[in-house]
């Protein structure tokens, strides 16, 4: 029986992939965590605990010995991510793992506007590198980072950035965790090689995911745009290193650009259902504006 490891398995998007994979009798699934006392509790999971992340090489390639697929979760925003990423891909090949499914951003290039998606760009090279087969899932941005840009102003839910005019095809986590398990569970040749854009149903201006926000949350809603400098101005306040804080405003400059509109039917072709829409996944999921309330 193939063993299936999940990474980040305590976070958002990790934790729906290994859920909708544990209890099945065709794959053994493996949460592989820094911390065992955090994995989620899943119907006949294994939990490996790797405590260094993807830093310490030597300890995930324990973790995931004897792993046939390895569902490749990008790291945490971090100044040494890219060096993360680059010893998990080589922990995952010393281990002998077979196949990885890894996470990446949409519109993922060496000059892409977004910082981040430069980052994964060069970990898909990596892991093209390695010989090992390879599925690239280019994520949209996530449905629930609308809410997550606003600040509550006055009772106003208040978007302010260098968006632009820009779209941006917004995507649930629900359906990414749909495609992966999908992804994960089909071991034909079929995928591999495959990077694959996994996008929302339509791609939205701010102004339109502002519009859905308000529709949703039922406070009153504003865009703000923002020149470079107002967003940096704004930002720095807030006590982040510069690197993340040029993630932030590259992901709002690449929006600006058109590098994240991008629409595909991935998620109706692999889960048989359609994207949800933001408007449907914020109902689903009112814990992703809760902030957001008065």
């Amino acid at each position: 029986m193939r063993t299936i490891a999940v990474t980040g398995a305590t976070g958002t998007l990790g934790g729906r992939v290994a859920a909708r994979l544990a209890g099945r009798d065709d794959v053994t699934v493996r949460l592989v965590v820094r911390d065992a006392g955090r994995a989620p509790r899943l119907p006949d999971a294994e939990v490996v605990a790797a405590p260094g992340g993807y830093a310490d090489g030597a300890g995930l390639t324990a973790a995931l010995d004897g792993v046939h697929t390895l569902y490749l979760v990008s790291a945490a925003e971090a100044e040494d991510r890219v060096q993360q990423h680059l010893t998990a891909v080589r922990a995952a090949a010393d281990a002998g793992v077979q196949r990885v499914v890894y996470t990446s951003f949409l519109g993922a290039a060496p000059d892409a506007v977004f910082t981040l998606a430069r980052q994964h760009a060069t970990t898909e090279d990596a892991l093209t590198a390695t010989g090992v087969r390879t599925t690239v899932l280019r994520h949209a941005m996530y449905a629930d980072f609308v809410p997550f840009f606003a600040t509550l102003e006055e009772g106003r839910a208040v978007i302010a950035a260098p968006a632009g005019d820009g779209r941006a095809s917004f995507v649930s986590r629900d359906d990414l965790a749909d495609v992966g398990a999908a992804v994960l569970l089909d071991d034909s040749p079929a995928l591999d090689g495959a990077v694959l854009d996994v996008t929302g149903p339509a791609a939205l201006s701010v102004d339109d995911a502002v519009a859905v926000l308000a529709e949703v949350t039922g406070l009153p809603g504003e865009y703000r745009p923002q020149t470079v400098e107002e967003a940096w101005a704004t930002r720095r306040p807030s006590g982040h290193p510069d690197w993340e804080v040029e993630g932030w405003v590259t992901s709002y400059l690449a929006i600006a650009a058109g590098e994240l509109a991008t629409v595909t039917d991935v998620v109706p072709t692999l889960t048989g259902h359609p994207a949800r829409t933001v408007a449907e996944h914020l109902r689903a999921h009112p814990e992703d504006w809760a902030h957001l309330r008065p």
